[in-house]
């Protein structure tokens, strides 16, 4: 079969022959892919960047996807951890840690959707006790995965929905958002989010250092608690994070990501959020490609603006 497939870290996926996977376990299924997204994660993935990445070469990467089993069923599986990623003809899948799809579900909506909902809604669904009425700030929110949580949020019940961005325009787009702010204005940070309960961050780095100090010295109530879930770096892996911050305010910072949550986890809530996909609560636009082409769209810089679902059907 056709894969695509990781020989080095210093290149991108070439398009090349992959030896076919084969189903041995009790709960393995060999499923024709459909649909495969390519998320900011998997890219991290196929440098070898990631947190979670080991030296095993070669690797197809992608870590989830939507195929169909030999049955003619949809489903939406998962692949983290895996050799054999989801960018191939054919891959592997769990059925454990797999979803059944309805007929009439749009893989490639899919598989662009679910990944970047999913991220906030494990942060708020299992690894804090959210309460609806609760003020939510989404730091990195025009990015497809923030986005996407501005709109888990409001879902979930949040009273509140403040984006932090780095461009006001895409910030003034964004559905969901009772205000905004610039996340190169710390101080409109600390205003908007003087009420805050929640702080989901995609960004990291030192731009997350500076709204921290902003909204904890911005605190109407400093006795208030403020949990500040991090969830990715595209800021960078380093916070320089003020004592000063931790030691004058309830502030308690966590992480959600694979370690701090389990396959099971994830498992266990993609039936919600693929449900809420096909309803329509959730959508990210997409831009659908051939798998053969996965060497030349890898190359090039990457947009926020839309998720790149590879087809390898196409």
């Amino acid at each position: 079969m056709k894969a695509a497939v990781v020989t080095t870290f210093s290149e991108p996926p070439h398009y090349q022959d992959h030896p076919e996977p084969q189903a041995t376990g009790e709960h393995e299924l060999v499923v024709d892919v459909l649909a495969a997204g390519l998320h900011p994660r998997v890219r991290m993935q196929a440098e070898g960047s990631h947190y979670s990445s080991t030296d095993e070469l070669p690797l197809v990467p992608g870590i989830d996807g939507v195929g169909r089993g030999p049955d003619g069923r949809l489903w939406y599986f998962l692949s983290l951890g895996a050799t054999l990623g989801s960018m191939a003809e054919r891959t592997l899948i769990d059925t454990r840690r797999s979803v059944v799809l309805p007929r009439h579900a749009d893989p490639v909506t899919v598989a662009a959707t679910l990944n970047c909902a999913i991220a906030s809604w494990l942060a708020l669904n299992r690894r804090i006790t959210f309460e609806k009425g609760q003020n939510v700030m989404v730091i990195g929110a025009t990015g497809g995965t923030g986005r996407m949580a501005v709109q888990v949020a409001r879902l979930f019940g949040a009273d509140q929905v403040i984006a932090v961005g780095r461009d006001a325009d895409r910030l003034a787009a964004i559905p969901g958002a009772d205000a905004t702010a610039l996340l190169s204005d710390p101080e409109s940070i600390g205003r908007a989010g003087a009420e805050v309960d929640v702080v989901l961050d995609f960004v990291w780095g030192a731009p997350a250092a500076a709204a921290m100090t902003a909204l904890v010295t911005g605190r109407t109530d400093p006795t208030r608690p403020l949990t500040w879930v991090e969830l990715g770096s595209m800021a960078g892996p380093q916070a320089p994070i003020p004592s000063a911050a931790l030691r004058s305010s309830r502030l308690q910072i966590i992480g959600s990501g694979q370690g701090s949550l389990t396959t099971a986890d994830m498992a266990a809530e993609a039936p919600a959020v693929a449900a809420e996909i096909v309803r329509g609560t959730f959508a990210v636009d997409a831009t659908e490609v051939a798998l053969q082409h996965v060497e030349q769209i890898w190359t090039r810089p990457a947009d926020s603006s839309t998720r790149i679902v590879f087809t390898p059907g196409a």
